[in-house]
């Protein structure tokens, strides 16, 4: 990313399909645009309100995301690489299709959105809400959950390369034996025995 960046301070007049280079977007309210085939490169966005806001096919690449509304964003087969984002809640975000490459998620909420059929490679996820979210056939490679809630995620052919989870909540997770090909410490695992048992078909009977 570029040391200055040109400030935007005005919300465009139009969206979709334009490019938006070495920008310093603030404060804006995009919220319900139609920001599909948007390209957004080397660029710093922060406080901006993107609820409701079609981002279908976009590519975000080399961008740094601070707070702001993402929530109910259509971003279904979009691109992001080398993007970090920080505080922003995505509650109910649709990510279907989306690729993801070296990117983080630092205190986000991610509930109750979807990731169906994404592709996610060297990606972090760090103290984010991820409740409910649905991984339904979902290819994850190099993938780090750390604090997070993954309270009733659902993992239906979702496939694990090289992933780890460190401290997260997993309570009620669906289809756990999907998470064949994840790392955890020990500690993790002995508090997350219910679920794991449950992974291989394992049940609890009364002891003697």
């Amino acid at each position: 990313m570029p040391d200055v960046l040109a400030p935007a301070t005005d919300a465009p007049v139009e969206l979709r399909a334009i490019e938006i280079r070495e920008q310093h977007l603030w404060g804006l309210d995009l919220s319900g645009s139609d920001a599909a085939d948007l390209q957004l490169i080397d660029s710093r966005v922060e406080d901006v309100d993107l609820t409701g806001t079609f981002l279908q096919r976009a590519s975000i690449r080399d961008t740094f995301v601070n707070g702001g509304s993402w929530a109910n964003v259509d971003a279904s087969n979009a691109v992001l690489k080398r993007v970090e984002m920080r505080g922003v809640r995505l509650t109910g975000a649709v990510l279907a299709g989306a690729k993801m490459n070296d990117v983080t998620f630092v205190d986000c909420r991610i509930d109750l959105s979807s990731l169906r059929f994404a592709q996610l490679e060297r990606v972090r996820f760090e103290n984010s809400r991820m409740e409910e979210a649905d991984l339904y056939e979902a290819r994850l490679s190099s993938v780090v959950f750390v604090r997070c809630d993954l309270t009733k995620m659902s993992l239906a052919k979702a496939t694990f390369l090289r992933c780890e989870m460190r401290d997260c909540d997993l309570d009620g997770i669906a289809n756990p034996e999907q998470l064949r090909g994840v790392g955890m410490p020990w500690p993790d695992i002995v508090r997350t025995a219910a679920v794991l048992a449950a992974a291989v078909g394992v049940h609890v009977v009364d002891s003697d």
